[in-house]
């Protein structure tokens, strides 16, 4: 049986366009309980769907370690990591910010 997180990476890989959709639900949430670590897992789901942590680091600049502890449950990603990574998956805030057209 497939836990929940590896659903959600396999739906997303399957479906790279759900990304921006699934982030800006858990980015509107954010002022919710519990809603900044729902929203750090999105975004973990999203850089483990599209290869691993490995690649996503690279991309961003960022070590891959750093990138474990700031999308973990208790991180707490600078705003600059957290622009760099979200980049890196294809997504930019402005995505997450508006409305789609």
């Amino acid at each position: 049986m497939r836990s929940h997180d590896e659903a959600v990476i396999e739906m997303l890989r399957s479906d790279p366009e759900m990304a921006v959709d699934y982030l800006r639900t858990a980015f509107d949430e954010l002022d919710e309980e519990g809603g900044e670590s729902a929203f750090l897992m999105a975004l973990r789901h999203v850089v483990e769907a599209q290869g691993d942590m490995a690649v996503i680091a690279e991309r961003a600049k960022v070590s891959r370690e750093s990138l474990y502890r700031a999308l973990s449950p208790k991180g707490n990603p600078t705003l600059r990591t957290m622009t760099a990574v979200i980049k890196a998956t294809g997504i930019h805030f402005h995505d997450l910010t508006h409305p789609v057209s």
